[in-house]
């Protein structure tokens, strides 16, 4: 038996029924989308995450085989932005609302009779409420939980060398490798005549800070201005629409092998 759509909404009470008493549900992955409408420097919109997000989704979906039970909850859109508040046009939400929609729409997830839910991120900043959320549903509802963010998957090594290490570790934000993946994804919502390379803070602390500026021993509490006044870091102006395309196809091949994992993956844990 499978499920005759991949999207969650698109289903019947009906569908959700058969597959509970069939079993079906028990052995289905959820997927909860989790993105952010937020400033993205001067030459990009306000929903890079979202685009980016589902455009590794899109890539993944036709890699999986047909019988793989896994169902996409509808994309949340708007996250956790406030280190983008100095900045007309971001959305967000509190930290407190945005736990409680996750852990909610987590708790539906499990009264359906699904026992594993990934939540699939697409902006830095919700991580740390995407990992509260994760285990928060371990307890309420006993789900298998993951999180992960489609940036944290691994790329080949031909994808990874088509961004210098510097880019790989400031252009974080509107930078070369976002810029690249929605010339590929949305062409006609990039503007290159604003893309320039906006150097980060954060390159200047690297080279005087042993300590603070690795990485690694110290996270500090930011806000976008804090790395570069224009809402923006590293070389968009070295962006291509194939460099985009090669890591959105990458990102994507790694998320379908993700959902075969997680559908393999015994739940409740065998030793």
């Amino acid at each position: 038996m499978a499920y005759p759509s991949r999207f969650w909404s698109d289903l019947s009470t009906h569908d959700f029924s058969d597959a509970m008493a069939s079993g079906l549900a028990a052995r289905t992955v959820a997927v909860l989308p989790v993105a952010a409408v937020e400033q993205h420097g001067p030459h990009l919109p306000l929903h890079v995450d979202a685009t980016l997000l589902q455009g590794v989704i899109g890539a993944a979906l036709p890699l999986l085989p047909h019988e793989l039970p896994v169902l996409l909850l509808p994309p949340q859109d708007i996250g956790l932005s406030t280190e983008h508040l100095a900045y007309p046009g971001t959305l967000t939400l509190a930290p407190a609302t945005l736990l409680a929609l996750w852990t909610e729409l987590g708790e539906c997830v499990a009264r359906a009779g699904v026992k594993k839910l990934l939540l699939l991120n697409g902006h830095g900043g919700n991580v740390a409420p995407m990992d509260i959320a994760a285990r928060e549903l371990r307890q309420r509802c006993g789900l298998l939980t993951y999180s992960s963010s489609w940036f944290s998957l691994p790329l080949p090594d031909a994808v990874q060398g088509l961004f210098s290490a510097e880019e790989h570790r400031f252009g974080i934000h509107g930078g070369e490798i976002e810029t690249s993946m929605m010339l590929h994804l949305a062409p006609q919502a990039v503007r290159m005549e604003r893309a320039l390379q906006w150097r980060s803070s954060s390159q200047g602390r690297a080279e005087r800070f042993g300590l603070l500026g690795n990485g690694r021993s110290a996270k500090m509490g930011w806000a976008m201005q804090d790395y570069h006044a224009s809402g923006a870091v590293g070389n968009a102006a070295a962006a291509t629409a194939d460099k985009g395309r090669a890591v959105v196809e990458a990102a994507g091949q790694a998320l379908a092998q993700m959902l075969q994992e997680l559908c393999a993956l015994p739940w409740p844990a065998q030793g």
